[in-house]
């Protein structure tokens, strides 16, 4: 049997703290296709999973709402470690493995995260300022001289967007007062530019951080600003953990 595998937890968070040696169904939950969900157990953890059917259908923007949700019920519970969407064990066997191959780091990973949650803040940038720097440079197709010309031009309109996504990154961070974050920046448009921010904080503390939207607002300005969360901690697994992924 094949399991489509969610998240992680700690076994104790799931059917009424009571532990078993076989997969246990998780009442009131659908998973990727409408299936049932289960927790498999496996010493502390548990995985919660599905069983899943190869049959050549691509997985698609459907199913990655639904492994969202699912993740985001066993969230509310405790801590999870989220799988990759499309994480995928042929085998009984499979999931063990990854399990007792991954445990230490699991462990770690739980007591790091314990209580912790993840916020989203996304800013457009629109400043007038910017506009050089976010004009697209075509470099030529032939080298020489102007291909190097364009080719530094290129380089210091890139250094200039990421010198103005530190500087507000730095602004945010000291306004919220995260205890991690992980920032991206991409370009949207002619005029526009996207900050991507995720802030890992105590779960606790998710009113407090949410009432500092406002003062946010009004002092970033030429800025966009929007926010969401509390979410379950995706951006901060260790890199060997987002890439457990049986033989998905």
């Amino acid at each position: 049997m094949a399991w489509y595998a969610y998240c992680l937890t700690e076994i104790q968070t799931l059917n009424n703290g009571a532990r078993s040696r076989r997969p246990f169904l998780m009442e009131g939950i659908q998973g990727v296709n409408g299936a049932s969900v289960f927790g498999y157990p496996s010493g502390d953890f548990s995985v919660v999973v599905s069983e899943y059917e190869r049959n050549g259908v691509q997985l698609g923007e459907k199913q990655v709402l639904e492994h969202a949700r699912v993740v985001s019920v066993c969230f509310r519970n405790g801590t999870v470690l989220p799988f990759r969407f499309g994480t995928i064990f042929d085998t009984d066997d499979a999931l063990r493995q990854a399990v007792r191959t991954n445990r230490r780091a699991f462990g770690l990973s739980v007591e790091r995260l314990r209580g912790k949650s993840e916020m989203h803040l996304k800013l457009v940038v629109r400043d007038g300022s910017l506009r050089a720097a976010l004009e697209r440079i075509e470099l030529p197709d032939t080298v020489g001289g102007e291909y190097l010309t364009k080719l530094r031009e290129k380089a210091s309109r890139e250094r200039e967007r990421r010198t103005k996504a530190r500087a507000l990154s730095v602004q945010v961070h000291k306004l919220f007062n995260p205890l991690e974050e992980e920032v991206s920046c991409k370009k949207v448009d002619a005029d526009g530019m996207l900050i991507d921010i995720a802030h890992l904080i105590d779960s606790k503390s998710v009113e407090k951080y949410q009432n500092r939207y406002s003062s946010a607002a009004k002092q970033l300005k030429n800025c966009q600003l929007a926010i969401s969360g509390p979410w379950p901690p995706y951006h901060f697994l260790p890199g060997k953990l987002r890439t457990v992924a049986g033989n998905s």
